[in-house]
């Protein structure tokens, strides 16, 4: 059965889960969740994820409408705003290369899944969970306004997704 519940932000939590922690871009990501607590990430806003779908038309000669319409590649991605800045994002991205001195060479960048679940309090067992799989977080920024909270947003790139609906 489909979950038809309304969901606020209020009813979320994201967790960091690494889901092949014998390789080394899962390990790197395994060890940041573990060092910075990860499950759940705490302090979390605006997390945007992003399904594209290309689709391409084929147009016959002397046709204004296309004759048919093929799918192409299909891209995931995201962003995901935090308000606790303690480099968890970061290395999150560096891997090793977060640490504090600078990497010599290549460094292995942490590859993670993300998980989003809603659940409304007063309806439990009734939840949604979005799993983003193979994350690799590509662009990471600080802000830093003269009166506001101080934030970092992190902008991710997956490899596919999941959807699953669970009813009490």
């Amino acid at each position: 059965m489909a979950n038809s519940n309304v969901y606020t932000g209020m009813d979320g939590s994201i967790t960091v889960a690494v889901d092949n922690p014998d390789s080394v871009e899962g390990a790197a990501a395994q060890l940041v969740a573990e060092n910075f607590e990860l499950g759940p990430v705490g302090r979390a806003l605006d997390v945007t994820v992003e399904v594209t779908s290309e689709i391409r038309p084929f147009h016959e000669i002397g046709q204004r409408y296309p004759t048919e319409l093929r799918p192409g590649n299909v891209n995931v991605a995201g962003t995901i705003g935090r308000a606790h800045i303690n480099g968890a994002l970061l290395h999150l991205m560096l891997g090793d290369a977060g640490a504090g001195t600078r990497p010599q060479g290549a460094f292995v960048s942490p590859t993670f899944n993300l998980s989003l679940q809603l659940e409304n309090p007063a309806q439990p067992g009734n939840r949604s969970t979005m799993t983003v799989h193979g994350v690799k977080l590509d662009g990471w920024n600080y802000h830093m306004p003269e009166d506001e909270f101080v934030l970092e947003e992190a902008s991710w790139v997956g490899s596919w997704i999941s959807i699953q609906d669970e009813s009490a």
